[in-house]
């Protein structure tokens, strides 16, 4: 386990009720204002052991304990004390424990944390709480899983402003820190004036007092050349950068080398600091730059030479928003090289060098040609060679400087037409900033003719480098079209994006239907589908998230004419204020028919229309906006119509629910499409 030998942890003890802060719990003899959901399974308050817990002796599938509303303008940290005792090893459903914020104005909760370990005494987990005006409520879920025999308990819950990295080490959990165990070097807990703790440093820095607590490595134990120690903080669990900073003794006989190190969820070591002087009797401050734009650990390791090396003491770490130099570092913003390209180029630019490659283009809405990714009706860039006859004709285009030594995630979609072959037509270079090195990290090998296809790529340079996008045509005979839209760059590989938890308001039916179920009546159902439709000119080729992902559709050769299908949403929160609700919707098909979204209020009958197409729209994915609002629990209802013929399969993707107005105004809530033939359906 975790902890090593100078981490014996006593019961966890907190200095009298009275200083908690609100949202903190220590379940001694009240759960202090959190409730638990009756709706659910019960929470079992244990105030002699001091926790709350939760177990399979009921049947049930979750239980559900929400805070008291909490308001916080400053940055906080959440600890949980918690475990998961399970009987079994490893299940296919294990129970799970999951911590979501619930902020006022919102219909869903954000999931923060989610664990599934099983462990035979406590964890602790360390959730950073970015600043913000809205009040919240915390709510924790025990999930039950498939276990015969499982049990949640949560010991202490303490929200206190600061920062989860920062610690003066007086609290015996240790503020989530963790030395990872070696035989014989480890980070020790010393001071509090404990007779047989080898106090090696007569005060800590904290209190300046025998009494006080601080952490140290001693060589004592070195059996061999280069041991190291390390204490490794909880990882950061939302963007921060500003200056890092912590008080360290050190006293050797021999060279001890003092890091400190950032390591990424890949699991990649940065050295932002290491010490300088030979010897330091008293506490001194060291101040280092910090930047974690992506969850981060920060390790502080001391590797000895001989166990003739002397000590290292640490304390008082903490974290400050501002750069050490004063200066309030302007932290690189992502969105500045992206473009949807609905306005202009935004960051982009083309060099005149290479003649006018890439052009900005709209379609309106046909059945024939695909429109752009971002709305379906507005615009993408399109590599033409109508400027140029000459084979070999190359388009360029070239992204804003990104600064260097930061992991990138880069996604843009693509389309391809008329080409005979597709590889190689467009490739993506990086630019180092001096010009000498381009390297290709990307090009095109196959992708479905005329689908907006996604590509995903992580790159990491030393150096400021440029994006490039790079549209090459061979031979005059072989020049199809290459359209580009929706660019985006993320900071953190894109692997690490999958790991991010989900946003619950948006729903892109990779994985399942999320909050949306059916309401079968007869043979008309919605189906997830990838790929395109069984008929031919009706419904897409592609999905809307990827181009090769998952949507919804009805299939009009299983339904009859006027026959209705519809996908239900969950009972989601009311909330005082308008709400924005964005989804995409495929309508190409001669006989296509309608579709409509409705807002049903709990404890009312009817259900309000929001938005309605009629009859044929386009060949592409069109964006549809409606702005709600309902003080009540609502739901949502996505109806479809099948039309007069087979060819009217439709279809929906990339559903997000999001709080305040829509920053867009659509132009037709109501419209007909091409064909009126529907205006006898009743509706």
């Amino acid at each position: 386990a975790v902890t090593g030998a100078g981490f014996v942890l006593a019961a966890l003890r907190l200095a009298g009720a009275a200083l908690l802060s609100p949202g903190s719990c220590a379940f001694e003899d009240s759960a202090c204002g959190y409730e638990w959901d009756y709706a659910h399974l019960p929470w079992a308050l244990h105030g002699e052991g001091h926790y709350i817990s939760v177990d399979t002796s009921y049947e049930g599938e979750r239980a559900v304990l929400s805070s008291p509303e909490l308001y916080s303008e400053e940055w906080s940290c959440i600890r949980l004390i918690y475990q998961i005792a399970t009987t079994s090893e490893a299940s296919p459903d294990p129970a799970r424990l999951n911590l979501y914020l619930r902020q006022e104005g919102e219909s869903f909760d954000r999931l923060l944390w989610s664990a599934k370990e099983p462990s035979d005494s406590w964890l602790i987990a360390s959730l950073d709480l970015v600043n913000s005006t809205k009040k919240y409520k915390v709510v924790l879920e025990g999930e039950m899983g498939q276990d015969k025999s499982t049990s949640i308990a949560v010991f202490e819950i303490k929200i206190t402003p600061g920062y989860c990295i920062e610690c003066d080490f007086e609290e015996n959990h240790l503020c989530g820190f963790v030395n990872r165990w070696n035989p014989n070097v480890n980070w020790f807990v010393g001071g509090g004036n404990i007779r047989n703790s080898q106090s090696i440093l007569p005060k800590d820095h904290t209190l300046n007092s025998e009494l006080g607590h601080y952490m140290y490595v001693d060589s004592v134990y070195v059996k061999h050349f280069q041991e190291v120690a390390q204490l490794i903080s909880p990882k950061t669990t939302a963007p921060m950068s500003g200056c890092l900073s912590f008080y360290y003794q050190l006293k050797q006989e021999s060279s001890i080398v003092f890091t400190v190190y950032l390591r990424d969820v890949s699991g990649f070591y940065e050295e932002i600091w290491k010490t300088d002087s030979a010897l330091s009797a008293d506490w001194s401050l060291a101040e280092v730059d910090f930047n974690a734009p992506y969850p981060m650990e920060v390790i502080f390791e001391v590797a000895f030479n001989s166990a003739k090396g002397g000590y290292v003491a640490l304390d008082d770490i903490s974290f400050s928003p501002v750069y050490c130099s004063n200066q309030t570092g302007t932290p690189f913003n992502p969105a500045e090289a992206g473009c949807n390209f609905e306005e202009d180029l935004c960051n982009f630019y083309q060099d005149h060098k290479d003649g006018p490659g890439w052009s900005r283009v709209k379609v309106k809405r046909n059945v024939y040609r695909a429109g752009d990714h971002t709305t379906g009706f507005g615009y993408y860039l399109l590599a033409n060679t109508k400027f140029t006859s000459q084979p070999g004709y190359i388009g360029r285009l070239y992204g804003p400087t990104l600064p260097g030594n930061l992991q990138f995630c880069l996604r843009f979609y693509y389309a391809l037409y008329g080409f005979f072959k597709m590889s190689g037509t467009l490739a993506v270079y990086i630019f180092e900033e001096n010009h000498v090195v381009q390297e290709k990290i990307w090009s095109v090998l196959d992708s479905p003719k005329g689908v907006w296809t996604q590509a995903e790529i992580s790159f990491k340079k030393p150096m400021p480098c440029k994006v490039v996008f790079v549209s090459w045509c061979k031979s005059f005979w072989d020049c199809g079209l290459v359209a580009l839209d929706d660019v985006s760059l993320s900071l953190g590989s894109c692997q690490a994006a999958d790991l991010v938890l989900p946003n619950p308001g948006e729903c892109t039916f990779e994985k399942d239907e999320c909050v949306f179920t059916q309401k079968k009546r007869g043979r008309g159902s919605w189906h997830r589908r990838r790929g395109p439709t069984p008929t031919s000119y009706t419904g897409p080729k592609g999905d809307h998230t990827t181009g090769v992902g998952y949507y919804m559709y009805i299939e009009a050769s299983d339904m009859v004419y006027g026959q209705r299908a519809y996908l239900v949403s969950r009972s989601l929160r009311g909330t005082s204020g308008k709400q924005c609700l964005t989804f995409f919707y495929h309508m190409y098909g001669a006989g296509t028919g309608l579709l409509s979204v409705y807002l049903k209020k709990e404890g009312d009958e009817e259900e309000i229309p929001l938005w309605r197409r009629t009859g044929e729209q386009s060949i592409s994915w069109l964006r549809g906006l409606i702005e709600y609002e309902s003080d009540k629990n609502y739901q949502i209802i996505f109806e479809a119509i099948r039309g007069v013929s087979m060819r009217s399969d439709t279809a929906i993707d990339d559903i997000l629910f999001q709080a305040g107005p829509c920053l867009e105004v659509e132009e037709i809530q109501f419209s007909s499409g091409y064909p009126d033939s529907l205006n006898e359906i009743e509706y």
